[in-house]
């Protein structure tokens, strides 16, 4: 397979930094470890930013999600880290991740992190 999974955000400028709109991009196929019993846990990923001088790149971002699929993260933590990660790479005006995780044990959890600049 000539692609692997990578924990580096590519970027591109804003084609259009003067004005404020959103970009939503959905990631229904997350996946990461329970850090408890090392089962797969399995989520949707929506993110929802405004950007400022630079946008992600779409590939970048399969291929950084996918590098959490064999590490094991309580949804607290893995959705902040992603988030961190992001506002780090990108600067947004503002940006939104909801994390929307399967049900597990008969209980589903989401995590929302929300970012102002």
């Amino acid at each position: 397979m000539s692609t692997q999974p990578s924990r580096e955000l590519e970027t591109f400028a804003n084609p259009n930094p003067e004005r404020d709109y959103h970009i939503q991009i959905n990631c229904p196929e997350f996946s990461c470890l329970c850090p408890k019993t090392g089962q797969p846990d399995f989520a949707e990923m929506r993110l929802d930013y405004v950007p400022d001088q630079l946008c992600v790149e779409l590939k970048s971002l399969k291929l950084y999600y996918w590098s959490f699929r064999d590490e094991g993260h309580f949804h607290e933590q893995v959705t902040n880290m992603i988030a961190d990660d992001l506002i780090r790479a990108l600067s947004p005006r503002s940006l939104r991740l909801e994390a929307i995780f399967n049900v597990r044990g008969g209980i589903y959890t989401t995590v929302v992190v929300e970012h102002q600049a």
